[in-house]
């Protein structure tokens, strides 16, 4: 405890650190304020009986599904704020450019032409981004306009079509401004703007689940109280077991040795050091689970809306828990994890840099055959990636299913949430012990701990020469 404050007193006490950490706050501060800005025309006493039938009656598990989808989104699709949408369009953007640079290679010589060419292509990320605000906003306004037969109230108190069209330019600016705060953040602030946006609006929907059960406990008759309270002792137990498995599994990396040819001028010798290639157990990151559900969920839409028993007989067998369910989910998980892993690690392409910068692995002939032992060893640390993301996204199904929690509290014990929040909690510390052991400071994990090493004055070790 004494070493976690000193080293918070260490942040405060450099004037730059602390000048960025106080803006990072206050920008997440004005991203949380939007959510208390209605759209125009909404009626807020008959959008709140709109989403208490809903909860009360069969849509309920659609609106546990959208309450999920926006919290992993930073933004709240099942109210009608200004920042409804979040910052997910432009994370699909992004990601959809990320894939396009590695199959036209005319994006990719774009991106080689240095920083140019990474501003041309985030232009391009930017005008998707509005056309992607565009369709999503539609579709929530839809959503809106139609009336509820739960309720069957209208959430709009103005049906005239200029209303809609303000209320999509509303909800689009909304998201465009949280990708200018994204930007901003991550210039003045610290660590990435868009993914602490997203981070923030996963944390801020762990108040209302841990509350939701207090008021179980609270409700239950008096018989099963200690049963709810150990329930609650143990979820919030399997919360840090899983937190701790993650940072595991998030900071795993296999070593390989490489080794750099000596050369040897006059009497001096050059070369011949020994350094390490790190390849992340979970490359892909979050990646593979939010393709997958995105994918699967489609398909469940579109069969319920096939009329007669036809179709509600295939929309079950894509129901949420059923064998048909999570097999297509594990085997989309796996392929996503290894297509995104094969984009962005060529194991041909390092082999032949490694061949011309003169450095090899010992024992393995440059070449093709360094390429052949790469493609080896990621096709097996890919398997274990993958196989933790498929136990990680399937586990807060298993816990509502076994211990009857609701899917909303069981979505914060696994899944994409608690992977996008430990990746950017960690991104964030190292960015934070940099600054510190830059300045001669020890940082979070002491002298000698950490991925940073240490304290600041350390210094690597030697390298054994040779004549």
């Amino acid at each position: 405890m004494s070493l976690i404050l000193k080293v918070f007193r260490d942040v405060m006490g450099i004037p730059d650190l602390r000048r960025r950490i106080l803006i990072t706050f206050g920008l997440l501060a004005v991203y949380r304020i939007g959510f208390h800005i209605y759209l125009p025309g909404v009626n807020i006493t008959v959008l709140d009986q709109v989403i208490k039938a809903l909860e009360e009656s069969a849509g309920g598990g659609l609106l546990n599904a959208i309450r999920i989808t926006s919290a992993l989104t930073g933004g709240q699709l099942n109210s009608a704020m200004l920042f409804s949408l979040g910052i997910m369009p432009y994370i699909s953007a992004s990601i959809i450019f990320s894939l396009l640079v590695k199959v036209f290679p005319r994006l990719e010589a774009l991106q080689k032409e240095g920083e140019s060419g990474r501003r041309q292509i985030n232009r391009y990320t930017r005008y998707a981004t509005v056309v992607l605000c565009l369709i999503q906003a539609c579709f929530v306004i839809y959503f809106l306009r139609s009336p509820q037969p739960q309720a069957d109230l209208q959430t709009i108190s103005y049906a005239s079509y200029w209303w809609s069209a303000l209320q999509v330019l509303c909800l689009t600016a909304g998201c465009l401004f949280l990708m200018w705060l994204g930007e901003k953040i991550t210039e003045f602030g610290i660590g990435n703007g868009v993914s602490l946006i997203i981070m923030a609006g996963i944390i801020a929907q762990l108040p209302s689940a841990v509350l939701g059960m207090i008021a179980g406990i609270q409700a239950a008759p008096a018989d099963e109280v200690p049963f709810k309270v150990l329930q609650l002792v143990g979820l919030v137990g399997l919360f840090f077991a899983v937190v701790l498995a993650v940072v595991y599994i998030t900071k795993a990396q296999r070593r390989i040795p490489v080794q750099q040819a000596r050369t040897v001028k006059g009497r001096k010798v050059y070369g011949g050091q020994r350094h390490y290639m790190p390849i992340k157990v979970n490359a892909a990151g979050v990646l593979p689970i939010i393709f997958a559900q995105s994918l699967i969920v489609l398909p469940s839409a579109v069969l319920g809306a096939i009329p007669g028993t036809f179709g509600t007989f295939l929309a079950g067998l894509l129901a949420t828990g059923g064998v048909t369910y999570t097999v297509l989910y594990v085997a989309m998980i796996g392929f996503f994890t290894y297509f995104w892993v094969s984009l962005m690690f060529n194991p041909v392409e390092i082999a032949d840099q490694m061949k011309e910068y003169g450095s090899f692995v010992p024992g393995i002939r440059p070449g093709k055959r360094t390429a052949e032992y790469l493609s080896q060893i990621i096709s097996r640390i890919t398997l274990t990636g993958a196989s933790f993301l498929a136990a990680i996204a399937l586990f807060p199904q298993l816990v509502s299913t076994s211990l009857g929690v609701d899917q909303f509290i069981a979505g914060f014990l696994g899944g994409t949430g608690i992977l996008i929040v430990v990746g950017v909690a960690l991104d964030l510390v190292d960015k934070v012990e940099a600054q510190l052991l830059v300045r001669h400071y020890e940082g979070f994990m002491g002298p000698g701990g950490g991925s940073g090493g240490g304290g600041g004055a350390a210094t690597p070790p030697k390298a054994k020469a040779s004549s």
